[in-house]
């Protein structure tokens, strides 16, 4: 566990909201938070697995169920985490889904839904929390995209489309927030041992070029990253690049 000088979390008393968080990376990023003394809310559509998370996690955590391409539900669950814990200083938005095939045979209803997980849902999250944040007077947005966006994978023109589009908006959103003290930038993890990666099919994943460092990383070596972007350590920093790849994209 990595604490900051004084024996507490360098996210003591913050309130966090990370989406897809019920395994894998966001599931890592939950727990990297309760540890450095964050309230974190795990959301996702999973219920059994979020309901999980939490009762491995504590007290610090709870889950709520949201889509992220609804923006109704954004609004429910943002308002109620307001109202519950008196603000909200951290999001991450964490929650997408793949689906991998040649350019010209991706079906058109996948390619829109992964639009509406990993793209969507980005918007409507920092939309969401951009009000109590600026009631508050601060905040950490951390989005997570890929190193897809430096190295072309074949098969997966959806995911890294809206990959792409998660790397812009962050862009934007860092220039727009930054008045407001409010802070936005950009994870881009490379080939990360979670479910996600049992989702692209064996052949397309034999494809993949090899990591330098010679192996996957680990969830928990994202989620440390997270957690620092949302500590005050990273206070002076907004609109950045973070690449966690093991040298995948070089």
């Amino acid at each position: 566990m990595t604490t900051s000088a004084g024996g507490k979390g360098s996210l003591d008393g913050k309130v966090a909201i990370i989406t897809g968080a019920a395994r894998g990376q966001g599931a890592a990023a939950a727990a990297q938070f309760v540890r450095e003394g964050a309230r974190v809310v795990v959301t996702d559509v999973l219920d059994g697995p979020g309901d999980a998370v939490v009762r491995v996690l504590g007290e610090r955590a709870e889950y709520r169920r949201l889509d992220v391409s609804d923006e109704q539900a954004w609004a429910k669950v943002v308002a109620e985490v307001e109202a519950s814990h008196g603000g909200i200083d951290v999001l991450v938005n964490n929650a997408a889904i793949t689906g991998s095939a040649p350019l010209d045979e991706m079906p058109l209803d996948t390619f829109d839904q992964i639009y509406r997980v990993n793209q969507r849902g980005v918007l409507l999250g920092m939309r969401a929390v951009a009000g109590p944040m600026r009631r508050a007077g601060s905040g950490s947005i951390v989005n997570v995209a890929s190193a897809a966006v430096f190295r072309a994978l074949p098969g997966l023109i959806g995911y890294t489309a809206t990959k792409f589009a998660v790397q812009g908006m962050t862009k934007v959103a860092a220039a727009e927030f930054a008045p407001d003290n409010i802070r936005v930038n950009v994870i881009h993890p490379g080939l990360i041992n979670t479910p996600m990666r049992e989702d692209i099919p064996a052949e397309e994943n034999a494809r993949r070029p090899k990591v330098p460092l010679g192996r996957l990383g680990e969830p928990h070596e994202v989620a440390q990253l997270a957690a620092f972007l949302a500590s005050e350590a990273s206070s002076y920093i907004t609109g950045g690049d973070f690449v966690v790849d093991g040298g995948f994209a070089l």
